[in-house]
């Protein structure tokens, strides 16, 4: 076994699935997925836990497989935040640094970024993360990194990510409870992004769509930085209950007739008959299912034209925007957000990686993938596999009865 490896994890933990990526990482920072499994989710409603029991219990199952194809028992991880409580903040601080001669360091800039975000941001959100989108000495702007530069006064325009504290303590005492601690919350699209996305596009200007169970976010990426991040507590688990209450079937059967019959050009106008079931023995109108979806995709994706034009970047993405999620699985999905959103749009998988990658080659898993190589980029990588054995059984309330007989002979 190479013992300059180490791992990571992506935790994706969603309302209606929970998803895990394991990753070697070499000394060259290079990775490659050796462990990956996803179950149902418990306990989750609309991106936030309704619980802490409900989605530990979820990890739990659904990392036993994944610790087990990987080798490595799962400590810690990068974990994915949903929910319409997660928003993003455009601000603006300025520090006085000195002379002219003042060349900027570190300090300088950990100082300016607090400037910026304090008073800002309201003391009962937990802050994800601060972009940096520019920087400006002595009022010359248009600065990606002033470090090593002169200059008496420096400012910082930035992006600030940020969610209600409640949920992401909540989050984390959830993940805790499984023996997983969260060493970083990441809003689940902008995860995906950094999955499915390039250099390239990320300067040009291109959005991605996570279309998720009980949420569809937002991530927006223009000159090479993130620029807005937005959620709707809306998602493909609405287009399921629609089709159970309009046919008055149960959730099960109206998941397999989304699944297998609906289509996302709707070119068809005709009632032709749909069955389903065991010997096909219940029938439906195939009209009447494609008006119910159709209504549903309309509010969905009518809401993310809604925050494109209020981010005012509607029409305005060269690269055009990425679709990714659970509910980008939809057959030909692509083609109806392209004609709702008047964008060029394309299904977004995770690419370019090595290991059991083509197995995890599908929208849905773009978010987990993403955690992990964000994981990696951090440095946050924990030790050489260990056996499952190794894992230590949850601290009991009570002490050893041996305890104080091994603390004696631990003094020779």
């Amino acid at each position: 076994m190479d013992s300059d490896k180490r791992f990571v994890t992506g935790l994706d933990l969603g309302t209606e699935n929970v998803r895990a990526i394991i990753a070697s990482v070499n000394k060259n920072g290079e990775i490659a997925i050796v462990g990956y499994n996803e179950g149902k989710s418990e306990g989750m409603r609309k991106g936030i836990p309704a619980n802490l029991t409900g989605p530990a219990s979820s990890i739990d199952k659904m990392l036993a497989d994944a610790e087990r194809m990987g080798g490595y028992d799962v400590r810690n991880a990068f974990v994915s935040i949903n929910g319409s409580t997660v928003i993003s903040t455009h601000t603006e601080g300025m520090i006085a640094v000195g002379t002219v001669e003042h060349e900027i360091n570190d300090e300088d800039l950990d100082r300016v970024e607090d400037v910026a975000v304090s008073g800002r941001i309201p003391a009962n959100r937990d802050v994800l993360d601060v972009i940096p989108l520019e920087y400006a000495l002595d009022g010359q702007g248009g600065i990606k990194d002033p470090l090593g530069m002169s200059g008496a006064r420096l400012e910082l325009r930035a992006n600030v990510i940020s969610a209600l504290t409640p949920n992401c303590e909540n989050l984390r005492k959830a993940t805790m409870t499984a023996d997983v601690q969260a060493d970083r919350l990441v809003p689940g699209v902008v995860a995906a992004a950094r999955a499915v996305l390039s250099e390239r596009q990320k300067e040009n200007g291109v959005a991605v769509v996570d279309f998720g169970a009980a949420t569809t976010s937002i991530a927006i990426y223009e000159e090479g930085d993130l620029q807005y991040v937005g959620v709707i507590p809306a998602g493909s688990n609405n287009i399921t209950n629609d089709l159970a209450i309009v046919l008055a079937i149960n959730p099960e059967l109206a998941e397999e007739i989304k699944t297998r019959f609906v289509t996302g050009d709707f070119e068809s106008e005709k009632s032709i008959a749909i069955k389903v079931g065991k010997n096909g023995e219940r029938t439906f109108d195939r009209k009447e299912v494609d008006d119910v979806v159709r209504a549903r995709l309309d509010e969905i994706f009518g809401e993310v034209r809604k925050k494109l034009k209020a981010a005012h970047y509607d029409q305005r993405l060269p690269e055009g925007i990425i679709l990714t999620g659970g509910g980008a699985k939809m057959r030909d999905i692509e083609k109806y957000a392209k004609k709702c959103l008047e964008s060029a749009v394309e299904i977004g998988i995770p690419q370019k990686l090595d290991g059991v990658a083509e197995s995890i080659a599908k929208p849905e898993y773009a978010t987990a993938v993403g955690l992990a190589i964000l994981a990696a980029e951090s440095g946050e990588l924990s030790a050489a596999p260990k056996k499952k054995s190794s894992k230590p059984a949850k601290k009991s309330s009570g002490s050893s009865p041996f305890g104080f007989i091994k603390k004696i002979f631990s003094k020779f």
